[in-house]
């Protein structure tokens, strides 16, 4: 699962909507719905996240976050490292070869310190 998948499908629970209903509303089956929560299709386009956001009447914060998820959530990443430096490389395979080794805690408390150190940069 993503962490789209996961928000979209905690609002339909939140909200008491089924993966037909929400499909039916927003034009997509319910097997896209479906895939799309569990990680099995890629991040979802501007203009279904559009949809999704007026579906749930998903305003200010909450639809920018929605949003940033899905721009995180695609379940296949591809790293190209060509041109950068051997610790890019180094850390990109690391993590291909190692992350279904992490548990959640961990996988956390990386995200947290990357994000801290591409903060400290902007």
């Amino acid at each position: 699962m993503t962490p789209f998948g996961e928000r979209l499908r905690a609002l339909r629970a939140e909200r008491g909507v089924s993966q037909k209903d929400m499909a039916a509303a927003i034009g997509v089956s319910a097997a896209y719905l479906s895939a799309l929560e569990h990680g099995r299709r890629g991040a979802p386009t501007w203009t279904l996240i559009q949809k999704i956001i007026g579906y749930f009447n998903i305003i200010w914060d909450d639809a920018e976050e929605l949003a940033r998820l899905a721009e995180t959530s695609h379940p296949r990443v591809k790293l190209d490292t060509s041109g950068l430096s051997p610790a890019a490389t180094e850390l990109a395979n690391l993590l291909a070869e190692t992350i279904e080794k992490l548990d959640e805690a961990e996988l956390l408390r990386i995200t947290a310190s990357i994000r801290a150190a591409l903060g400290r940069r902007s």
